[in-house]
């Protein structure tokens, strides 16, 4: 009797190991297709802002006040530092003066000729008459010319005094320090009480949201480039973006082989903190673009020597060795065992057995 209930038991067992093996697997799937391809090369490169200097002096004199530091972000205009102004402003106030005398005197010379001019008018009338000699009349007219003379000479001393003081307001204005265009202080060379020759530095700046890419490309990897050709560009953080061709500096290193090559940048909001000189990596085309056949990187399994995926077909999975070329991406090239359009599993493959019933929850 017990013989029996064992052998009743495992019957019960076999069965039930038959029912689970034949329950669908839950798989995700992925088509194969074809796709444009072009081989590309990693090419190390850097980001470079597009406008970084130094902030100088126009004038000399001692700084007054420092009104940012290292790591501040600033914008075109915004006052940096400012230069003692007491001298400038005084040396204002008297060009100022200057040119109010000159104003009044180009008056009085005027108001002069102006008498100098009716005289001669009044003598014009009575030089026919005995009352008036021809000498009389003469020194008349001689001193009309040289009211006049002193009026060319007075608006001759209103442009003097005029760019005297232009000059010593603009020198003034140059006592406020500003930047010269949006970015970020990457030094400060200076602080209050200094005396700072003109042309001397004061700041260096940078503009970090402007920035490009620089690479030096193999010349003979030039010839599957050209202006505003589109590269992917991969940074430390791995995050992947475009560039464009801007230029190929036309200048070889005779060392290395290699021409400068400038790329306008395209980052998303992921590429994280950026500064200048920041490595990256272009891929260069190193052959022309072809099609080619690809199956998703997850669905390839490696066995010893071979490659296989499982393929679905009216919801069974079976197993296929496939021959594979280059990584494209998140695909793989596929030079023999799948055709387009055969569906391969990419999630849940790890756990199959050729045969198996699948279930698709999934279509990538």
């Amino acid at each position: 009797m017990f013989k029996n209930f064992y052998s009743i038991f495992i019957a019960l067992l076999l069965g039930l190991s038959n029912v689970y093996a034949q329950q669908p697997t839950l798989v995700s799937v992925d088509t194969v297709v074809v796709q444009h391809f072009t081989q590309t090369v990693p090419i190390l490169g850097r980001l470079i802002a597009k406008r970084s200097g130094t902030v100088a002096t126009r004038i000399s004199g001692a700084i007054a006040e420092v009104l940012v530091d290292i790591g501040d972000q600033v914008i075109q205009g915004q006052f940096l530092a400012r230069i003692d102004s007491d001298t400038l402003e005084l040396r204002k106030q008297h060009a100022e003066s200057q040119l109010g005398e000159s104003q009044t005197r180009l008056k009085t010379t005027k108001a002069q000729l102006a008498l100098a001019s009716q005289e001669v008018k009044r003598l014009e009338a009575l030089k026919d008459s005995a009352a008036v000699s021809q000498a009389l009349y003469d020194d008349a007219r001689q001193q009309r010319k040289i009211a006049f003379a002193r009026v060319s000479e007075a608006q001759a001393g209103i442009t003097s005094s005029k760019a005297s003081f232009d000059i010593a307001q603009l020198e003034l204005s140059y006592a406020d320090i500003t930047a010269p265009f949006d970015g970020t202080i990457t030094r400060k060379l200076t602080e209050v009480g200094n005396y700072l020759q003109q042309g001397q530095s004061v700041f260096k700046i940078i503009s970090d949201q402007q920035l490009e890419l620089e690479a030096d490309v193999p010349a003979a990897l030039l010839n599957g480039l050209s202006a505003d050709s589109e590269l992917d560009v991969e940074l430390e953080n791995g995050s992947r973006h475009r560039a464009r061709v801007r230029a190929i500096i036309p200048e070889e290193n005779p060392r290395t082989r290699t021409r400068r090559v400038r790329f306008n940048t395209v980052l998303g909001a992921d590429a994280g903190f950026l500064a200048s000189e920041q490595s990256a990596t272009v891929h260069v085309p190193a052959s022309a673009a072809r099609n080619i056949l690809t199956v998703h990187k997850d669905g390839v399994i490696r066995r010893g020597q071979d490659n296989i995926v499982y393929v679905v077909n009216d919801n069974v999975a079976q197993i296929r060795t496939i021959q594979t070329g280059p990584a494209a991406g998140e695909r793989i090239e596929v030079l023999g065992g799948l055709e387009a359009g055969d569906i391969v599993v990419v999630r849940g493959n790890e756990r199959l057995a050729p045969g198996q019933p699948v279930n698709i929850t999934e279509n990538l």
